[in-house]
């Protein structure tokens, strides 16, 4: 299905900030749909003079009139004359008499959608398009205080929508995990920060913080100021959030418990009115973050520390090759403790950071600078350098693939390029089912056309097959040279979410 990006710039008549206003208003249209228990859509207009539907929001607390999807259809022929007068109008259009929506009664509200107050002096308000509330009279039932307070609320919001006071873009875009919903708590709050109205379930959240008496009459400042420890740390947005001066978002927690707030200022054509409040009891939400936390923050720190002692077995395996006095010994001791020293990296890469994948192409870099110490040895002089991309990978898939081009570009320079000058050169392709990497020198190639059956070919097998998946080709470049080509299907590594 396209997305309200797509369906708006496919009618060629809104800007790039029309589509961001709108999306920060479909962002709302849960709590719209809440508050008005009706169903709302936003239109836009066509170049044909028509309007197409590019966001509907079900109700959370009524029926829906909508039960398939109408984003994408234009708009229906009885509603084409009142939401036409609204976007050109630029005015609120209510309904004259009941509208049938497949033999149920419904009562339309079409809402202007204005993102500026005045495009010039001469053209007005700028109407990108517009809102409407189908409410469903079906189920009409004596409303509850409740019900008429979120009401109110609604059409003071559908009033900000019309006066381009709503949405606010200076309200936080992102809201945090377990951001309140109508249902979970509201509270009314009038011009000086008083509670003319709090729902049972915002006083419940209340009252486990420690607020024994009505929210209803008190100033929710002063409320909230008595219920919170007086050793704890307030933030500093507190108490513009509680008297609803700023459409900010803010956390309280008192006695074990932790309420998330958000406030969302009410305006009539730019004249604060007062606002409403939505709280909830995230406890067990914040609970489980700071848990993830501290877990990323334990594996961070294991991470590291396996880098230390990888670092320190690699130091000691130098020691030990430098007073070896075998040279077999001494070569042994030094492939080894270039192996631990290439794990090493990529617990040092993931040590930095939360999460358990690595940007290999650094990791690998690394890796080269590693093996650089191999063509220093006497009468060899190579040059190394790698092509392509490796992209994102996890970690479990990083730990082999670093260990095994080590021991490629190592086996490369030491045989390969054994006292003569050449290159090395690592080339990475990454398609959409394929990680592909070769390794090509320019050296003596295969002896005889032979893959040796030493340990490195065994390391370089046992890692590329059996935990990679993948497949390995040793072959002789005509002419001179070996390359060793490394095939790894993305399905292997599309395990863990890049």
């Amino acid at each position: 299905m396209s997305t309200l990006s797509d369906l708006v710039y496919a009618q060629g008549r809104s800007s790039e900030s029309d589509v961001e206003w709108l999306h920060r208003l479909a962002g709302d249209g849960q709590l719209l749909a809440d508050l008005a228990f009706a169903d709302i859509v936003i239109w836009v207009p066509t170049a044909d003079d028509s309007f197409v539907a590019v966001a509907h929001t079900r109700p959370g607390g009524a029926a829906t009139l909508f039960y398939r999807d109408i984003v994408g259809d234009r708009v229906r022929p009885q509603w084409r004359t009142q939401v036409h007068d609204a976007f050109h109008g630029a005015r609120i259009v209510d309904s004259a008499s009941p509208d049938w929506f497949e033999e149920t009664p419904t009562r339309v509200r079409a809402v202007p959608i204005v993102r500026s107050h005045t495009r010039d002096e001469a053209a007005g308000p700028l109407v990108i398009g517009v809102l409407t509330r189908h409410t469903n009279l079906g189920e009409t039932r004596t409303p509850s205080r409740q019900q008429i307070t979120f009401n109110d609320c609604a059409d003071d919001l559908f009033g900000m929508v019309a006066s381009a006071d709503f949405p606010d873009l200076s309200a936080p875009t992102a809201p945090r995990r377990g951001a309140p919903r109508a249902s979970d708590g509201l509270i009314r709050l009038d011009v000086e920060g008083i509670t003319t109205f709090a729902s049972p379930n915002a006083l419940s959240a209340f009252n486990r913080m420690g607020f024994e008496d009505e929210l209803e009459g008190e100033s929710l400042l002063e409320v909230t100021s008595g219920i919170l420890p007086a050793s704890r740390e307030i933030d500093e947005s507190l108490p513009v959030v509680v008297t609803g001066r700023a459409p900010w978002r803010t956390d309280i927690e008192a006695r074990g418990v932790t309420v998330s707030l958000r406030t969302i200022p009410l305006r009539d054509h730019g004249n604060r009115i007062g606002a409403i409040v939505l709280c909830r009891d995230v406890t067990e939400l914040r609970h489980q973050e700071q848990e993830l936390i501290t877990k990323d923050a334990t594996i961070r720190e294991i991470h590291h520390r396996v880098k230390n002692n990888l670092q320190t077995v690699a130091s000691l395996l130098r020691i030990q090759a430098r007073r070896t006095h075998s040279e077999e010994a001494r070569d042994a001791l030094t492939q080894a403790m270039r192996r631990v020293a290439a794990i090493a990296v990529v617990h040092d890469t993931l040590s930095e950071g939360l999460a358990q994948t690595v940007d290999f192409d650094e990791v690998f870099d690394r890796v080269l600078r590693l093996v650089a110490e191999v063509a220093a040895a006497p009468n060899t002089r190579a040059q190394t350098h790698s092509t392509g991309a490796f992209g994102v990978l996890p970690s479990e898939y990083a730990t082999p693939l670093a260990l095994a081009l080590t021991e490629l570009v190592t086996n490369a320079v030491e045989h390969g390029l054994a006292g003569r000058e050449g290159q090395v050169e690592i080339a990475a392709e990454r398609s959409e089912d394929t990680l592909e990497v070769s390794v090509r020198d320019t050296g003596i190639g295969l002896a005889e056309g032979q893959v040796g059956r030493g340990l490195g070919t065994q390391i370089v097998r046992t890692l590329i097959q059996g935990e990679l998946g993948g497949t390995i080709d040793w072959h002789t470049i005509v002419g001179s040279g070996t390359e060793v080509t490394i095939e790894i299907p993305l399905r292997w590594i599309e395990r863990t979410p890049k």
